[in-house]
Protein backbone atom coordinates (compact mmCIF):
# COMPACT_ATOMS: atom_id res chain seq x y z
CA UNK A 1 0.00 0.00 0.00
CA UNK A 2 1.34 3.35 -1.05
CA UNK A 3 2.18 5.82 1.35
CA UNK A 4 0.99 8.93 -0.34
CA UNK A 5 -1.73 11.33 0.78
CA UNK A 6 -4.46 10.56 -1.54
CA UNK A 7 -4.55 6.87 -0.84
CA UNK A 8 -4.05 7.78 2.74
CA UNK A 9 -7.30 9.98 2.49
CA UNK A 10 -8.99 7.02 0.33
CA UNK A 11 -8.43 4.82 2.75
CA UNK A 12 -9.43 7.03 5.97
CA UNK A 13 -12.77 7.75 3.69
CA UNK A 14 -13.54 3.91 3.47
CA UNK A 15 -12.95 3.48 7.20
CA UNK A 16 -15.46 6.52 8.06
CA UNK A 17 -18.06 5.09 5.66
CA UNK A 18 -17.85 1.55 5.74
CA UNK A 19 -21.37 0.89 4.24
CA UNK A 20 -20.66 2.27 0.06
CA UNK A 21 -22.99 3.07 -3.00
CA UNK A 22 -20.38 1.92 -5.60
CA UNK A 23 -20.33 3.90 -9.12
CA UNK A 24 -18.72 3.18 -11.65
CA UNK A 25 -18.06 3.90 -15.49
CA UNK A 26 -15.93 3.51 -18.70
CA UNK A 27 -12.95 4.00 -16.86
CA UNK A 28 -12.78 1.04 -14.73
CA UNK A 29 -12.84 -0.95 -18.01
CA UNK A 30 -9.87 0.69 -19.91
CA UNK A 31 -7.58 -2.25 -18.58
CA UNK A 32 -9.40 -5.10 -19.76
CA UNK A 33 -9.68 -3.48 -23.37
CA UNK A 34 -12.57 -1.35 -23.74
CA UNK A 35 -12.06 1.83 -24.28
CA UNK A 36 -13.96 5.09 -23.13
CA UNK A 37 -15.60 7.53 -25.03
CA UNK A 38 -14.19 10.70 -23.57
CA UNK A 39 -10.54 11.71 -23.08
CA UNK A 40 -9.41 12.86 -19.82
CA UNK A 41 -10.19 16.79 -20.31
CA UNK A 42 -14.11 15.55 -21.01
CA UNK A 43 -13.42 15.80 -24.71
CA UNK A 44 -15.32 13.23 -27.13
CA UNK A 45 -12.97 10.55 -28.34
CA UNK A 46 -15.11 8.91 -31.39
CA UNK A 47 -17.98 10.32 -33.41
CA UNK A 48 -21.71 10.76 -32.39
CA UNK A 49 -23.08 7.71 -31.33
CA UNK A 50 -26.22 6.05 -32.54
CA UNK A 51 -29.37 8.13 -30.93
CA UNK A 52 -32.01 5.98 -29.37
CA UNK A 53 -34.64 7.23 -31.62
CA UNK A 54 -32.55 6.55 -34.88
CA UNK A 55 -32.08 3.09 -34.05
CA UNK A 56 -35.96 2.96 -33.79
CA UNK A 57 -36.58 4.81 -36.93
CA UNK A 58 -33.93 4.10 -39.36
CA UNK A 59 -33.37 0.45 -41.24
CA UNK A 60 -30.09 2.38 -42.43
CA UNK A 61 -28.92 3.64 -39.51
CA UNK A 62 -29.45 -0.30 -37.67
CA UNK A 63 -27.84 -1.37 -40.93
CA UNK A 64 -24.53 0.75 -39.79
CA UNK A 65 -25.03 -0.34 -36.11
CA UNK A 66 -24.89 -4.13 -36.58
CA UNK A 67 -22.19 -3.76 -39.45
CA UNK A 68 -20.07 -1.88 -36.84
CA UNK A 69 -20.82 -4.16 -33.66
CA UNK A 70 -20.25 -7.55 -35.96
CA UNK A 71 -16.45 -6.11 -35.89
CA UNK A 72 -16.67 -4.71 -32.21
CA UNK A 73 -18.39 -7.12 -30.33
CA UNK A 74 -15.61 -10.16 -30.09
CA UNK A 75 -13.42 -7.78 -28.37
CA UNK A 76 -16.00 -7.10 -25.86
CA UNK A 77 -17.12 -10.50 -25.71
CA UNK A 78 -13.96 -11.86 -24.92
CA UNK A 79 -12.82 -9.06 -22.26
CA UNK A 80 -12.12 -9.87 -18.62
CA UNK A 81 -12.41 -8.64 -15.73
CA UNK A 82 -9.45 -6.55 -14.31
CA UNK A 83 -7.90 -6.11 -10.94
CA UNK A 84 -10.17 -2.92 -10.36
CA UNK A 85 -13.53 -5.28 -10.98
CA UNK A 86 -11.69 -8.18 -8.68
CA UNK A 87 -11.25 -5.21 -5.92
CA UNK A 88 -14.27 -4.05 -6.10
CA UNK A 89 -15.69 -7.60 -5.77
CA UNK A 90 -14.00 -8.53 -2.71
CA UNK A 91 -15.38 -4.87 -1.04
CA UNK A 92 -19.13 -6.12 -1.56
CA UNK A 93 -17.82 -9.74 0.11
CA UNK A 94 -16.17 -7.69 2.81
CA UNK A 95 -19.62 -6.07 3.58
CA UNK A 96 -18.54 -2.65 2.37
CA UNK A 97 -20.12 -1.88 -1.03
CA UNK A 98 -24.01 -2.76 -0.35
CA UNK A 99 -24.85 -1.97 -4.23
CA UNK A 100 -22.43 -1.04 -7.45
CA UNK A 101 -24.34 0.71 -10.25
CA UNK A 102 -22.37 0.97 -13.42
CA UNK A 103 -22.98 2.59 -16.75
CA UNK A 104 -21.12 0.34 -18.65
CA UNK A 105 -22.65 -2.14 -20.39
CA UNK A 106 -19.57 -4.88 -20.40
CA UNK A 107 -21.13 -7.05 -17.12
CA UNK A 108 -17.60 -7.71 -16.19
CA UNK A 109 -18.49 -6.58 -12.80
CA UNK A 110 -20.55 -9.87 -12.76
CA UNK A 111 -18.10 -11.71 -14.45
CA UNK A 112 -15.45 -10.55 -11.41
CA UNK A 113 -18.09 -11.80 -9.17
CA UNK A 114 -19.79 -8.92 -7.55
CA UNK A 115 -23.48 -10.05 -6.85
CA UNK A 116 -25.44 -6.97 -6.03
CA UNK A 117 -25.00 -5.04 -9.59
CA UNK A 118 -27.34 -2.55 -11.27
CA UNK A 119 -26.53 -2.18 -15.09
CA UNK A 120 -27.87 1.25 -15.49
CA UNK A 121 -27.52 1.33 -19.44
CA UNK A 122 -28.41 -2.06 -19.76
CA UNK A 123 -26.17 -4.73 -21.10
CA UNK A 124 -24.44 -5.42 -24.62
CA UNK A 125 -24.73 -9.24 -24.17
CA UNK A 126 -28.12 -9.90 -25.13
CA UNK A 127 -30.46 -8.47 -27.40
CA UNK A 128 -34.42 -7.99 -27.90
CA UNK A 129 -37.37 -7.81 -30.01
CA UNK A 130 -39.09 -4.58 -30.44
CA UNK A 131 -42.07 -6.66 -31.36
CA UNK A 132 -42.47 -10.02 -29.11
CA UNK A 133 -39.34 -8.89 -26.30
CA UNK A 134 -38.31 -12.24 -26.45
CA UNK A 135 -34.24 -12.06 -26.13
CA UNK A 136 -31.83 -13.39 -27.75
CA UNK A 137 -27.81 -13.63 -26.71
CA UNK A 138 -25.36 -11.58 -28.58
CA UNK A 139 -23.21 -14.71 -29.40
CA UNK A 140 -26.15 -16.46 -31.12
CA UNK A 141 -26.69 -12.83 -32.91
CA UNK A 142 -22.95 -12.72 -33.94
CA UNK A 143 -23.17 -16.11 -35.65
CA UNK A 144 -25.85 -15.58 -37.81
CA UNK A 145 -24.46 -11.85 -38.79
CA UNK A 146 -21.44 -13.56 -40.10
CA UNK A 147 -22.93 -16.38 -41.57
CA UNK A 148 -25.08 -14.00 -43.56
CA UNK A 149 -22.63 -10.87 -43.91
CA UNK A 150 -18.84 -12.80 -45.31
CA UNK A 151 -17.45 -9.13 -46.38
CA UNK A 152 -18.08 -8.75 -42.05
CA UNK A 153 -16.02 -11.83 -41.60
CA UNK A 154 -12.11 -10.87 -41.50
CA UNK A 155 -12.51 -6.83 -41.04
CA UNK A 156 -9.64 -5.49 -38.43
CA UNK A 157 -10.88 -2.25 -37.11
CA UNK A 158 -10.14 0.05 -34.93
CA UNK A 159 -12.15 -0.60 -31.65
CA UNK A 160 -14.67 2.10 -30.21
CA UNK A 161 -16.36 1.82 -27.02
CA UNK A 162 -19.13 -0.65 -26.22
CA UNK A 163 -18.52 -3.21 -29.30
CA UNK A 164 -18.58 -0.31 -31.58
CA UNK A 165 -16.02 -0.65 -34.45
CA UNK A 166 -14.85 1.87 -37.21
CA UNK A 167 -15.77 0.47 -40.61
CA UNK A 168 -16.09 1.98 -43.85
CA UNK A 169 -20.07 3.29 -44.14
CA UNK A 170 -19.89 1.77 -47.57
CA UNK A 171 -19.94 -1.52 -46.38
CA UNK A 172 -23.12 -1.33 -44.35
CA UNK A 173 -24.90 -1.17 -47.58
CA UNK A 174 -23.92 -4.48 -48.07
CA UNK A 175 -25.19 -5.76 -44.32
CA UNK A 176 -28.09 -8.11 -43.76
CA UNK A 177 -29.55 -6.98 -40.71
CA UNK A 178 -30.58 -9.68 -37.75
CA UNK A 179 -34.08 -9.87 -37.10
CA UNK A 180 -35.82 -11.97 -34.27
CA UNK A 181 -35.60 -15.64 -34.68
CA UNK A 182 -39.25 -15.70 -33.52
CA UNK A 183 -41.33 -13.61 -35.65
CA UNK A 184 -38.82 -11.73 -37.20
CA UNK A 185 -39.18 -8.58 -35.81
CA UNK A 186 -36.35 -5.63 -34.88
CA UNK A 187 -33.73 -6.40 -32.70
CA UNK A 188 -32.41 -4.29 -30.32
CA UNK A 189 -29.09 -4.56 -28.38
CA UNK A 190 -30.35 -4.34 -24.00
CA UNK A 191 -28.85 -0.93 -23.93
CA UNK A 192 -30.21 2.37 -23.33
CA UNK A 193 -28.63 4.26 -26.18
CA UNK A 194 -27.64 8.16 -25.81
CA UNK A 195 -30.99 9.77 -25.76
CA UNK A 196 -32.70 6.75 -24.52
CA UNK A 197 -34.53 7.10 -21.13
CA UNK A 198 -32.97 4.64 -18.21
CA UNK A 199 -36.22 2.66 -16.98
CA UNK A 200 -37.28 4.36 -13.79
CA UNK A 201 -37.35 0.98 -11.68
CA UNK A 202 -33.40 1.33 -12.35
CA UNK A 203 -33.01 4.74 -11.05
CA UNK A 204 -35.80 4.13 -8.22
CA UNK A 205 -33.85 1.43 -6.72
CA UNK A 206 -30.43 2.86 -6.81
CA UNK A 207 -32.09 6.10 -4.80
CA UNK A 208 -33.03 3.85 -2.18
CA UNK A 209 -29.48 1.94 -1.81
CA UNK A 210 -27.55 5.56 -1.64
CA UNK A 211 -30.51 6.39 0.67
CA UNK A 212 -29.04 4.40 3.14
CA UNK A 213 -25.44 4.51 2.04
CA UNK A 214 -22.65 6.21 4.46
CA UNK A 215 -20.89 7.38 1.56
CA UNK A 216 -20.79 6.70 -2.28
CA UNK A 217 -17.54 6.19 -4.17
CA UNK A 218 -17.49 7.23 -7.97
CA UNK A 219 -14.14 5.00 -9.92
CA UNK A 220 -13.65 5.67 -13.72
CA UNK A 221 -16.44 8.17 -14.51
CA UNK A 222 -16.14 11.76 -15.75
CA UNK A 223 -20.27 11.70 -14.77
CA UNK A 224 -20.79 13.68 -18.18
CA UNK A 225 -23.73 11.89 -18.64
CA UNK A 226 -26.79 13.09 -16.36
CA UNK A 227 -28.23 9.42 -15.39
CA UNK A 228 -24.49 8.44 -13.26
CA UNK A 229 -24.23 12.80 -12.25
CA UNK A 230 -28.00 12.62 -10.94
CA UNK A 231 -26.63 9.99 -8.16
CA UNK A 232 -23.68 12.74 -7.21
CA UNK A 233 -26.52 15.13 -7.26
CA UNK A 234 -28.38 13.13 -5.24
CA UNK A 235 -25.51 12.56 -2.72
CA UNK A 236 -24.99 16.08 -2.01
CA UNK A 237 -28.52 16.55 -1.29
CA UNK A 238 -28.63 14.46 1.40
CA UNK A 239 -25.32 15.15 2.62
CA UNK A 240 -23.59 11.88 2.09
CA UNK A 241 -19.84 12.47 1.14
CA UNK A 242 -18.48 11.59 -1.91
CA UNK A 243 -14.89 10.28 -2.94
CA UNK A 244 -13.94 9.33 -6.55
CA UNK A 245 -10.97 7.62 -8.11
CA UNK A 246 -10.86 9.33 -12.03
CA UNK A 247 -7.85 10.36 -14.05
CA UNK A 248 -8.68 14.07 -15.47
CA UNK A 249 -12.03 16.27 -14.34
CA UNK A 250 -15.44 15.40 -13.60
CA UNK A 251 -18.68 17.22 -13.76
CA UNK A 252 -18.89 16.76 -10.02
CA UNK A 253 -15.29 17.78 -8.78
CA UNK A 254 -16.46 20.23 -6.41
CA UNK A 255 -18.58 17.81 -4.93
CA UNK A 256 -16.10 15.38 -3.47
CA UNK A 257 -14.75 15.05 -0.33
CA UNK A 258 -11.91 12.86 -1.54
CA UNK A 259 -10.82 12.70 -5.32
CA UNK A 260 -7.57 10.81 -6.45
CA UNK A 261 -6.72 11.34 -10.10
CA UNK A 262 -4.83 7.90 -11.01
CA UNK A 263 -5.60 4.59 -12.57
CA UNK A 264 -8.45 2.97 -11.13
CA UNK A 265 -6.47 -0.59 -10.78
CA UNK A 266 -3.73 0.83 -9.39
CA UNK A 267 -5.82 2.57 -6.59
CA UNK A 268 -8.15 -0.39 -6.05
CA UNK A 269 -5.71 -2.92 -6.32
CA UNK A 270 -3.35 -1.59 -3.51
CA UNK A 271 -6.29 -1.64 -1.18
CA UNK A 272 -6.19 -5.60 -0.77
Amino acid sequence: MTSSTPYVELLEFLDRYPRLMVLTGAGISVDSGINTYRDHNGQWLVKKPIQHAEFIADATIRQRYWTRSAVGWPAVGAAQPNVAHRALARLEQQGHVELLLTQNVDRLHQAAGHQNVIDLHGRLDKAQCLSCQKSESRAQIQSRLLDQNNHLCEIEARLNPDGDAVVEDNLSALTVIPNCQYCGGVLMPEVVFFGGAVPKSRVEHAMAALEKADGLLVVGSSLAVFSGYRFCRAAQRWQIPIAAINRGKTRADDMFAVKIEDDCSAVLGSLS
